[in-house]
């Protein structure tokens, strides 16, 4: 008896949650209509191609399609451990991705910081809207101007040669490769990365810096133990966003920017996963070590998620 009691108590309340829920739904229905066209791309986008990762265990052959090709288990993982290229392109992958974070991450914090003690809204505004301008030009214009900047009668050559160097091919020297890469998309990014920054910021009571002022503190002392705390849980959540894109590059930039004389430093898995997928059509093979590469910077997300939360008392989740 008491049990009937019991399982009837627990459907009353799963029915009140569902009618609670449904209540939110219909309350908040204009701002679900607002979100669902994100939801509707995300899930055709971003969760249904997840469907076509099982050719990564398979022999796949486009007559066959992907049900009717034939299971191979773990063949094109070993295949890519076993390739002596392996190791050069994690390793030059990994370098890569974690310069460019070491770099271009504190980079927007640093610019939102400076701009925010900018007291003229005039140059202010001004000042953002040229910094945002490189955002919003194509990636095949922007190598186009590197490759002309970097020529051998470019302006970096020009000045080299004003201080007594040697000109210098740089696009073909393995050594100048990553600088190039990183330096370029830092003055691409940079001034669009502030935005968010930015906004957090316009969210700290003006009254506080004053409050700080008159007890002394100066500018240095605001930034650290006001504008700095205020961006943490900013700083974090996107920090461990970058930690998972390591590994993600743009390999796009990477294919523009390289050639076989940049090999030893520019050859990264994207690039290979592109040759071998798109140019050699070995599908399976590619869609193997891309998935390889999606599953470690899963990892990197939670292991960077998880020291976050012990060290900040922040995280994604």
């Amino acid at each position: 008896m008491e049990s009937h009691v019991v399982n009837a108590t627990y459907k009353t309340k799963e029915v009140g949650k569902f009618k609670s829920f449904f209540r939110k739904c219909v309350k908040q229905r204009y701002l679900l209509l607002m979100v669902l066209p994100g939801v509707v791309i995300i899930f055709l986008f971003n969760y249904l191609p997840m469907y076509g990762l099982i050719i990564a265990f398979k022999d796949y052959n486009i007559g066959k399609g992907i049900m009717g090709s034939p299971w191979v288990g773990l063949r094109w993982f070993k295949t890519f451990f076993s390739n002596p290229m392996a190791v050069r392109l994690i390793r030059n992958t990994f370098l890569l991705g974690f310069y460019y974070l070491l770099w271009s991450f504190p980079a927007p914090i640093i610019l939102s910081i400076l701009l925010n003690e900018v007291k003229s809204t005039r140059f202010k505004r001004i000042a953002q809207n040229i910094l945002y301008l490189p955002h919003f030009i194509s990636v095949v214009i922007m190598i186009g101007l590197l490759k002309e900047l970097c020529s051998m009668d470019g302006i970096f050559n020009t000045i080299r040669v004003a201080l007594g160097q040697e000109r210098v091919n740089f696009f073909a020297k393995p050594e100048y490769f990553r600088s190039l890469f990183i330096g370029s998309g830092i003055w691409q990014h940079l001034g669009w990365g502030t935005i968010i920054y930015l906004a957090a910021l316009s969210g700290i009571d003006v009254e506080m810096y004053e409050a700080a002022y008159i007890d002394g503190a100066n500018r240095w002392h605001r930034i650290i133990y006001i504008t700095l705390p205020a961006l943490q849980s900013t700083i974090v959540t996107l920090f461990i966003l970058n930690v998972g894109r390591i590994l993600s590059l743009d390999y796009q930039k990477v294919l523009l920017m390289y050639n076989p004389q940049t090999y030893s430093t520019a050859d990264i898995i994207g690039t290979y996963t592109y040759r071998e997928g798109l140019q050699n059509a070995r599908y399976s093979y590619s869609a193997a070590v891309g998935l390889f590469m999606s599953v470690i910077s899963f990892i990197f997300v939670l292991i960077t998620n998880k020291l976050s939360k012990i060290t900040t008392e922040s995280s994604l989740w």
